[in-house]
């Protein structure tokens, strides 16, 4: 059950977004359909957002190399793709962020410490960031939040409770008065039992918008 967000107001001293689709727009489905213009057909079986084999987790914490993906890809499905071919399949997944959510932002920022916790990888990374600093400028969008944190830096990523615990610790929260939205429901089980105040964040019947602007009036 999610936490009652008006009567959170005045009890909360920060806020963890998880980033995509939280707040960047992603597209769960596009890899898959990206992949199958390749002759990949089965690319959802392979990665999901639930399920993820052992190269995938290795991926997002920095214990697995771009290559070694693209030689997994390649071997697991038998079809000899281009490095750039497999990239551009596997940032298909990434859309952009809104310029409304930009600017909603700076209006959230000075009202409660900020972070981003993402379970991610330097591919993705690298290609978000570049997209975010086209159309916003990167380094004003991440100079918003206390930190952008990582999981392939990290070393862990959710919804490990220890992933969270190394949050609280390196920044002091208190996790009682710190706020975690995500939109995947594991992720948010994760921080609970760290002891946070998780939401998770249905993207078929609202926006983060929606859910911290009863916060904010």
């Amino acid at each position: 059950m999610n936490p009652r967000i008006p009567e959170l107001s005045g009890q909360l001293d920060a806020i963890i977004f998880d980033f995509g689709g939280v707040l960047f727009d992603i597209d769960y489905q596009a890899p898959a359909q990206a992949f199958a213009k390749w002759g990949i057909a089965n690319f959802d079986q392979l990665y999901s957002k639930a399920s993820q084999s052992d190269i995938f987790d290795r991926l997002e914490t920095g214990l697995a190399t771009e290559s070694e993906l693209f030689d997994h890809i390649r071997t697991t499905t038998g079809v000899n793709l281009t490095d750039e071919q497999i990239r551009e399949a596997w940032n298909a997944i990434l859309i952009g962020l809104p310029t409304p959510r930009v600017l909603w932002l700076n209006q959230v920022h000075p009202l409660f410490r900020t972070f981003i916790l993402s379970n991610t990888n330097a591919i993705h990374a690298r290609e978000f960031e570049h997209m975010i600093d086209q159309h916003a400028g990167w380094r004003n969008f991440a100079e918003g939040f206390e930190e952008v944190v990582y999981s392939h830096v990290l070393g862990a990523r959710k919804p490990h409770v220890e992933t969270f615990e190394l949050m609280l610790k390196r920044h002091h929260l208190n996790p009682k008065r710190t706020l975690f939205i995500d939109d995947s429901k594991q992720h948010v089980e994760g921080a609970r039992k760290a002891g946070l105040m998780g939401y998770y964040l249905d993207l078929n019947v609202e926006q983060v918008e929606d859910v911290v602007n009863q916060l904010l009036y």
